[in-house]
Formats: C-alpha cells, structure tokens, sequence
C-alpha cells in the first residue's frame, strides 16, 4: 500500500471509530450508565398518582382536578431502592412559569425536604441579576447556580447530577454550576444514601432520557 492510501486508511478508521465512539455515547451502551426510566411504564419507580408515560418514551405530570400550580402535591415520583453515589443524567421540558425539582438522597419519603437535597427546577430563563437557591440548577436552602443556563419554557434542558461522598456536581445544557463541599454546606446532615424523587408542583411537567450510573 503506498504512503498516500495508506494516509486515506487511517483517515478513513479514525473516522469509523469516532463514529462508533459517537454512537455509543448517544445510547448509553458502553459508559456505564443504565435507563432508570424505562420509557415505556413506571418500573422502579412508585407515585400515588399523576405521572404516565406519553408517546417517544416521554414521562408527563399531569395535575389533577382542582391542583394547581406553586403548591407542593403529595404525588412525588421515587425510586423504589435508595441510592448513595451516583451520577443521574435526566432532560426536562417546563410550561411557563414552570416549577419543580430533582430529590436526591431522600431518607425519609413523606419528608423529602428535610431529609433529602433538592435540586431546583424552575423556568428561569428570563432571570436577570444575581442567582440563588432556588433559581434553576440551585440546591434549595445551600447555594445558587454559578450561570443561568436555564433554556426557555417549552424547550428541553439537559441536567447531570453527581454525588461522590460529600461532594455534589451540577450540570445544566453543558455547563457546570455547582461544586459543592456538602459537609460544610447547610445540608451537611443529611444521609449520604437515600432515594431519588420528582417533585409534584401541581404543574405540567415532562422528563425523557432518565439515565443512572452506580459509583463504587
């Protein structure tokens, strides 16, 4: 084989492997990571109500009559196992005015707000000035997002929770926005273990793509 094909051969294989490489960090078969939504029922998952599945393997809130938006409903969607460290990879899509939010940690279910992390889900986007708590990609009560990524109501958002130990990660569209020491933070006491939940603010809500990967 002479040096110029020889050149366009390794060109050609590069291109196949990147493409491989690609294609499997689209499907999640080769980085670990598992579908802990399913897309097609609520497997590993237990509600009292609320959440279904809609067509392209869409996971809907829908309140129900006489629920209304801004107030705390007792239909959370858990994982039915507690989890300890992790890193979840979901993407969500909110109504205007959109609220909700991603537990973490839970220890007890009927008190996710005091024993469990929650990070803030909100339609952001417009928000000017300096960020907090509970504006998008916040942990509630700790610390604010370090930049609005948060994308328009109606659009999807891609965000990637991590917990090693006492250390949390943030991600939303792409960027970091938490680094977070949990052992000096205001929610230093809760459980290094707990299960994973969404919130049920009594509003339009749609996940897809729910993706989990055990850390040893």
């Amino acid at each position: 084989m002479s040096g110029k094909l020889w050149g366009r051969f390794l060109v050609f294989a590069s291109v196949l492997v990147v493409g491989a490489s690609l294609a499997g960090a689209k499907t999640g078969k080769d980085d670990g990571f598992r579908k802990l939504f399913n897309g097609k029922d609520l497997s590993g998952w237990t509600t009292t109500g609320n959440w279904m599945v809609e067509d392209g393997g869409v996971l809907a809130i829908k309140p129900r009559k006489g629920e209304r938006g801004w107030q705390r409903y007792g239909a959370y969607l858990w994982t039915e196992i507690p989890h300890g460290d992790f890193t979840l990879d979901l993407e969500y899509k909110l109504p205007p005015r959109g609220n909700s939010g991603v537990f973490i940690r839970v220890k007890d279910r009927k008190n996710p707000v005091k024993t469990g992390i929650e990070v803030q889900i909100l339609d952001s986007h417009s928000k000017k000035g300096k960020l907090g708590p509970h504006d998008c990609g916040g942990v509630i009560g700790t610390v604010g997002p370090s930049k609005n990524m948060s994308k328009p109501a109606g659009q999807w958002n891609r965000m990637i929770i991590t917990c090693r130990g006492s250390h949390m990660d943030v991600s939303l569209n792409g960027e970091p926005i938490i680094d977070l020491d949990l052992s000096t933070s205001k929610v230093k006491d809760r459980p290094l273990r707990g299960y994973i939940g969404l919130q049920d603010h009594g509003q339009l809500l749609w996940f897809r793509n729910i993706r989990f990967k055990e850390i040893e």
